[in-house]
């Protein structure tokens, strides 16, 4: 039996218009390119990691799919429905479907409103036919469920550590029974003790609630341990997509090697006996992007065939797209870590 993917994305893209000072207004605004043609299916309680290096799109890709910055493409929900595109009030009949964990705890909670009002918003406003006691008892049912005291129902965000906090957006997300949550780095700010809590929660709420995830991290170990597939991304494309048993074991695009080396092992030993893959230079500007294969300037592997053509996601269930996939070669690691040392600090 086939199961219909939850939601089916397909060319997506971002561009934003950017102006400099001093610009004539007769000056055409030059072109970020943010997202740049992503492809991924998700389905039902599956949870999809997201990773990549700081400015390669992850944050701008969960702001498209929920409506929060205009794109392009096509993003299919399970119904039919494409939700690029849609207009605020077309999109309401499914913000309760998806919802969105931010970064930040503290910054994403209105600090006049209590505990209880934070939780209860979307509740009263997808749901606005339910009584005061009713939306109060579903309140305190959910701060039970991430672990706060229903006493604490009447306390202000200002009262509550960032673990705490967080723990808050959850259940605000979680109050209106959605089907996807987008979680946008959602332990970054937190301790590492803190991290693993949260973490464990989610898990365990996506058990028992049979929620999707889609899941963006820096951290690719806290990424490991709680994703079924794992898409990473470069520059607003994406280079690999795999189970995240096959890609933490078999990564194939030298980029996502890069990054695969640079995680910690616990064992001091292991640790420094591995190849580490430096990454030469800085990522581009996404207003400027290199022809053909984005990462071909940092590439270790990079050909002359890499300029002149943009590589397409090949593969079955483990998609990447390069022109010459595979473990890179110990000479080839050797010419990055040489490169790397003649790279001025």
């Amino acid at each position: 039996m086939t199961i219909r993917p939850l939601l089916d994305v397909t060319d997506l893209r971002v561009t934003f218009a950017v102006r400099r000072d001093g610009d004539m207004p007769w000056t055409p605004a030059r072109q970020l390119h943010a997202v740049g043609g992503v492809d991924f299916t998700l389905n039902p309680g599956e949870t999809l990691g997201i990773v990549g290096e700081s400015g390669s799109g992850k944050s701008t890709l969960a702001r498209a799919l929920i409506g929060l910055v205009q794109a392009q493409g096509r993003a299919e929900w399970v119904d039919g429905a494409d939700l690029i595109g849609m207009t605020p009030r077309q999109m309401l009949k499914y913000r309760s479907d998806i919802q969105m964990i931010f970064q930040d705890p503290v910054a994403s909670l209105n600090p006049r409103m209590t505990v209880g009002q934070i939780i209860a918003e979307p509740l009263t406003t997808h749901h606005p036919d339910l009584g005061r006691a009713e939306v109060k008892a579903r309140v305190k049912s959910m701060m039970d469920k991430v672990g706060l005291l229903p006493n604490q129902i009447n306390r202000y965000p200002h009262e509550f550590s960032g673990g705490q906090a967080q723990r808050i957006g959850i259940a605000r997300a979680l109050i209106v029974e959605p089907r996807l949550i987008i979680c946008d780095e959602p332990v970054s700010a937190l301790d590492v003790s803190i991290q693993a809590q949260v973490i464990n929660l989610l898990i365990r709420l996506q058990r028992d609630l049979g929620l999707a995830l889609i899941f963006i991290a820096h951290d690719l170990s806290v990424v490991k341990h709680i994703s079924d597939r794992v898409l990473v991304l470069y520059l607003g494309k994406v280079m690999e997509i795999a189970s995240a048993a096959d890609l933490y074991s078999a990564p194939q695009h030298p980029y996502t090697q890069a990054l695969m080396s640079a995680v910690p092992i616990p064992d001091p030993t292991v640790d420094a006996a591995k190849s580490v893959v430096p990454l030469t230079g800085d990522l581009p500007s996404p207003m400027n992007p290199p022809s053909g294969c984005v990462f071909r300037t940092r590439c270790p592997r990079a050909q002359p065939a890499c300029a002149e053509q943009v590589p397409a996601l090949m593969g079955g269930d483990h998609q990447v797209a390069c022109h010459f996939p595979g473990p890179l070669t110990e000479a080839e690691i050797a010419g990055a870590r040489a490169r790397a040392q003649t790279v001025p600090a």
